[in-house]
């Protein structure tokens, strides 16, 4: 014990000395050189080397190349003074032909063989474990006196020549009200992995048993952590081993090449981030457990998108129902999201053919726009009364340019308890859901006594049909998340929010909502919240913090082509698409709900004056 206090203060340089005499003790160099990079060590043939060079580049994340030697060069002059690779890591792993075949403290015996080889020098995570000590974030592998975990992905790496391989990650619990101090820290140090690039269950990453790593040791959570992953560098040890050459050579996982270099995040911690380099976590799973990152900068954009959709211009005070950032996580949700089911319909308008109004078919359209530009899957779901009229206006927007692609639509009516569960998942398996996101924008919702209420407490269960039953079952399914859009309490999703419904909306005791949502977006008009979500996952899109996370750090980090640029802002919405999409549901039939609170109708149609001006703000924050 005595000996391992005394090596926690030791120079790099002099923990080099002394791992050279091999009667060191050491086990692992965690906690060890504080205030100095560590490095993982690939050795390769050099007729190899350009291949494994090329694929650090492709990898950046898991593989930060901090230093490419010459073939039988011992030393690395930008990394440290007087260094040795053949007796410098505490131990070294042997392979031949891509299998482990021994563990040695020295590769002395092998000095032949390394005049034609090449040392590769990685970035290491183990560098920033100091700083987030000294910022009070502990670090518990360091505490429990042992190495960290090292986990093999289902992650593939981006493929060069011979090298294919999962990436490996390591874990590291960190308290929940600590991670975004973590996410700073660790993001401004690229060449130790960066910031982590998953949050939450580890299934996600194909890990199925944090307490069986397959590299280091087993560590332990503690009260209130949260399991965060970094990308790492033993997935040089993957690639060797998938490269199968003669004869290759690496660090022993845990055991690492102390450098002389400065650890960026020294600095980092020292300074305070610009907005655009500062992420920040959120929650936006329980079922799994998943948080996702954006920048501190488009995190303020999208609330600034929140505010603006708030806005309550007929004065039946929405406020009450708002709960601060819903939009963001509905969206930061939907960023992770592969295939989205979207509904909406609320028949207000019970005594005429169609009973439907315009609020929530644009905003819906505007939404799987987004969607559709972002590579998702979406389809709408709607009465099957309405399916018919549906398509002849999905058609039409098609026509008249305001969505791309037409989405596949659907109905639900419900005819057995299992029906919802069977429309929802393959075969019924909830391991097996064809959606990963249910939105429900300006969707009649079911009260707590099982009819359905328009705003002036007339039932219209007769025109509604059970889509509430597929948020019901999606909220026992893990991996499917949901957000309701209203802007009145009585939609589909709002039943987050109920209690707020009962005391502060008119009639609110008889028509709130009893359905909840993950996710509860409350918006002076629900087209508005559609339209603001659209915009928040442009927004999105360009935040290369988020982005990252999103890939999982796989790959080179590149801001969008022009050509998706082009397409992703082509599918916002805007102010001559809304007017094509209110004329197109008048074509059709369809009336407003809110003539005399929010314009004056003209032709079935209602003038909204404050929409224009709404779209032009949402604009204003949008970038570019």
């Amino acid at each position: 014990v005595e000996m391992s206090k005394c090596q926690s203060v030791m120079s790099s340089s002099a923990l080099r000395a002394l791992i050279r005499k091999k009667n060191h003790g050491i086990e692992n160099t965690s906690g060890l050189a504080a205030g100095y990079q560590q490095a993982n060590v690939v050795i390769l043939h050099k007729s190899l080397a350009d291949d494994f060079e090329a694929f650090c580049h492709a990898n950046p994340s898991p593989l930060p190349l901090l230093y490419r030697s010459q073939p039988g060069e011992w030393g690395c002059p930008p990394l440290a003074a007087d260094a040795d690779i053949r007796v410098d890591c505490p131990q070294y792993c042997v392979f031949k032909d891509g299998l482990l075949v021994s563990r040695v403290s020295s590769l002395m015996s092998y000095s032949g063989q390394l005049q034609d080889m090449v040392s590769f020098y990685l970035g290491c995570s183990f560098s920033f474990e100091r700083t987030l000590r000294k910022a009070g974030v502990p670090v518990r592998n360091v505490e429990q006196n042992c190495n960290v975990s090292m986990f093999r992905t289902s992650l593939q790496c981006r493929g060069v020549g011979q090298f294919q391989c999962p990436m490996v990650v390591t874990m590291r619990p960190v308290p929940e009200e600590k991670l975004d101090l973590v996410a700073q820290i660790t993001h401004l140090t690229p060449l130790a992995h960066g910031g982590p690039i998953h949050i939450g269950d580890p299934a996600v990453l194909g890990i199925q048993d944090v307490s069986r790593p397959e590299y280091g040791d087993p560590v332990a959570l503690g009260p209130g952590d949260v399991p965060a992953f970094w990308a790492c560098g033993v997935t040089g040890v993957e690639a060797v081993q998938s490269c199968k050459p003669p004869l290759a050579f690496t660090h022993s996982p845990g055991c690492m090449f102390l450098t002389d270099r400065q650890d960026s995040s020294v600095f980092a911690s020292t300074s305070t981030p610009e907005p655009d380099q500062c992420p920040l976590t959120f929650s936006i799973s329980q079922q799994p457990l998943h948080f996702s990152v954006a920048s501190k900068a488009v995190v303020q954009s999208i609330r600034d998108l929140e505010k603006i959709i708030g806005e309550d211009p007929g004065e039946r005070g929405i406020r009450a129902l708002f709960v601060q950032d819903e939009l963001l996580r509905s969206c930061l949700s939907l960023s992770h999201s592969s295939s989205v089911l979207i509904t909406t319909g609320f028949p207000t308008h019970y005594k005429h053919n169609p009973p439907e109004e315009t609020d929530g078919p644009p905003g819906a359209i505007a939404i799987a726009a987004t969607l559709q530009a972002l590579q998702k899957e979406v389809a709408i779901v709607t009465d099957h009364r309405a399916l018919e009229m549906n398509q002849r206006i999905m058609e039409d927007a098609v026509k008249k340019g305001v969505i791309k692609t037409a989405v596949p639509l659907l109905s639900y009516q419900g005819n057995s308890p299992d029906s919802a569960l069977y429309f929802l998942c393959h075969n019924g398996d909830h391991k097996k859901p064809r959606f990963d996101h249910l939105v429900a924008i300006e969707r009649s919702g079911r009260a707590s006594d099982g009819n359905y209420y328009n705003m002036r407490g007339v039932n219209i269960k007769h025109l509604v049909d059970p889509i509430d039953d597929l948020f019901i079952t999606a909220s026992t399914i893990p991996g499917i998340s949901t957000t309701g859009i209203g802007d009145g309490g009585n939609e589909l999703g709002m039943g987050k929010v109920k209690e707020a419904v009962r005391e502060h909306m008119p009639n609110g005791s008889l028509i709130a909502c009893d359905v909840a949502a993950d996710f509860a977006i409350t918006a002076g008009v629900s087209n508005w919240g559609g339209y603001g979500m659209a915009c928040a996952l442009y927004i999105l899109s360009l935040c290369p913090i988020h982005q990252r996370y999103l890939h999982k750090g796989l790959g080179q980090p590149h801001p969008p082509t022009q050509d998706q640029h082009q397409a992703w802002a082509a599918s916002l919405p805007s102010v001559a698409k809304e007017e094509e999409m209110l004329s197109i549901l008048v074509q059709h039939g369809v009336r407003s709900g809110k003539t005399g609170t929010l314009g004056m109708e003209v032709d079935g149609l209602t003038f909204h004056p404050t929409h224009s001006d709404l779209i032009i703000n949402m604009a204003l924050v949008l970038p570019g």
